[in-house]
């Protein structure tokens, strides 16, 4: 499916004037008026039970918190040893599998 008003290139006159005319013959959306627009208030000022449900909602998303979180450490190792671990696609792993055996 193309799209007629492709973001890549600027709209010409007339397909800003199609545009134009499509959105004032809308009867369900509208244009606000700059007085309604100098009215309108935030979502969270309106609606702050609602806004404050949303945030906890957004924020229980993404990967859940680690038991045992990874940090970030620099460590130099000679480059023969870290061509051998790399042969392996999952070296990172088994990286951190053979430090916890050896620190018991």
């Amino acid at each position: 499916m193309t799209n007629k008003f492709s973001s890549k290139r600027p709209l010409t006159q007339e397909e800003e004037a199609e545009i134009q005319k499509m959105i004032a013959a809308d009867p369900d959306n509208p244009e606000l008026t700059e007085e309604q627009l100098a009215k309108a208030k935030p979502f969270a000022e309106v609606f702050p039970g609602m806004a404050k449900a949303m945030e906890r909602e957004v924020a229980k998303r993404g990967r859940p918190r680690a038991d045992d979180p990874r940090e970030a450490v620099t460590l130099r190792l000679p480059r023969s040893v870290l061509e051998r671990w790399k042969r392996d696609p999952d070296w990172r792993t088994k990286m951190v599998e053979a430090l916890k055996r050896a620190a018991g």
